[in-house]
């Protein structure tokens, strides 16, 4: 495969940063390139629509708006769960990320009573902007796909 496309298995290398301050979220510049089955929801929807029909060797830089990267910020997401439904010996800290049964929430507010959980994904209502190298394609074997 010489572009990006459905069913390739793209290796990219790539920061990202919050576009206003310019404070880096993730990057693989230290490491291995990230390699991703292409149009299997394997990336967020913006970053590999942006990619689409790149080559090895191209670089692309763009910015994704929250839509396109992980949705906006979601108040019905936000649910208050009374203490009880906490173990007693976990101490429950502002911040901090924990599991449930209908996925991954991080501890907003805490009091005697209640867990205030929000269960946004934390780059939720974010504007994303990335630098991205494309370093290998190649056609996805059937296993992968």
């Amino acid at each position: 495969m010489e572009t990006i496309e459905k069913d390739a298995v793209a290796s990219v290398h790539y920061t990202g940063t919050y576009p206003e301050s310019g404070e880096v979220f993730d990057s693989s510049r230290e490491g291995e390139p990230l390699a991703f089955l292409v149009g299997h929801n394997n990336m967020i929807p913006g970053f590999e629509n942006e990619m689409m029909g790149a080559k090895v060797g191209d670089s692309r830089t763009f910015t994704l708006e929250p839509a396109d990267a992980y949705g906006e910020q979601n108040d019905e997401r936000i649910v208050e769960m009374p203490r009880e439904q906490f173990p007693e010996d976990v101490p429950l800290e502002l911040g901090m990320m924990l599991m449930s049964d209908i996925g991954p929430f991080r501890i907003i507010a805490v009091t005697d009573a209640s867990v205030r959980c929000d269960f946004n994904h934390p780059m939720a209502g974010k504007s994303l902007a990335f630098e991205v190298e494309v370093i290998e394609i190649r056609a996805a074997s059937e296993e992968e796909i």
